[in-house]
């Protein structure tokens, strides 16, 4: 098993959030978390990538608990892109992106052109590359958002983590990162896991979603069995109808309105 979670319990100071989660994730997964604001999300991700430490529980990665490994190994094998990036300094964006290799050079080391072609690489994957002069204070929230996927990517690691990575995208950004995203996953085989609260993106994506409730796992598996309306409706609290998407096959989250609609 590629990433395993094992009864990891964690939050902010006295406030536990995470309780007693289990989780394994597959070389190649593309997992997609999703649940009800409160339930938990963010701070899986930030259990999971070290971010927040654990208050209980085990994390393995190829084996490894990742408590134990050194900082630089880690982030050769994790990235991680948040909701919201507070960079204080007007870096430019290539210098954003080139932060990305940090974790493979050796003390006074400068980058090399190998590190440039992998920053320029990314640059262009994510739309960023007309940007890269720019400061990125002068940035949108979309547009950083886009800038810290490259940076994630210039990381080049086996497992990625990323917490609402369209929140802040108009839909034809959202399109591109998700289809840059699965293209990663099936191609070169990265793991994925992806917070979303778009069920129907989450459905069209990710080939497992995880099913948060009050900081506990509610549901796990495929989309089909994770996305039904019995689910939906006791974790959300809010009636929906679960079709199948003509094209992909999928489920397909429909809301049901409560009020009548006049005639």
């Amino acid at each position: 098993m590629f990433l395993k979670a094992e009864k990891i319990c964690g939050g902010y100071g006295k406030n536990r959030v995470i309780q007693n989660v289990s989780l394994e994730v597959s070389k190649g997964d593309f997992l997609g978390i999703i649940g009800p604001n409160g339930s938990g999300k963010s701070t899986l991700l930030k259990l999971l990538t070290r971010v927040l430490a654990l208050e209980e529980g085990f994390i393995f990665l190829d084996g490894q608990n990742i408590a134990q490994m050194g900082l630089k190994g880690l982030c050769q094998k994790i990235a991680f892109v948040p909701q919201e990036t507070l960079i204080q300094f007007p870096f430019t964006v290539h210098e954003i992106v080139l932060m990305g290799r940090i974790p493979y050079l050796k003390r006074w080391q400068t980058e090399t052109r190998q590190d440039f072609q992998i920053v320029e690489d990314a640059l262009k994957a994510t739309d960023c590359f007309s940007l890269r002069n720019r400061q990125i204070d002068e940035l949108s929230f979309g547009e950083r958002q886009r800038v810290i996927t490259a940076k994630a990517l210039a990381q080049q690691p086996e497992l990625l983590l990323l917490d609402e990575p369209t929140s802040h995208l108009d839909i034809g950004h959202q399109i591109q990162m998700l289809n840059l995203l699965k293209t990663l996953n099936q191609d070169k085989k990265l793991t994925i896991i992806m917070v979303l609260h778009d069920l129907n993106l989450a459905s069209e994506y990710c080939n497992k979603i995880l099913l948060l409730h009050e900081g506990s796992v509610y549901k796990e598996g495929s989309c089909e069995d994770v996305l039904t309306y019995q689910n939906i409706e006791a974790v959300y609290k809010t009636l929906v109808v679960v079709h199948k998407n003509p094209i992909s096959s999928k489920p397909y989250v429909v809301l049901v309105s409560k009020t009548k609609s006049e005639k």
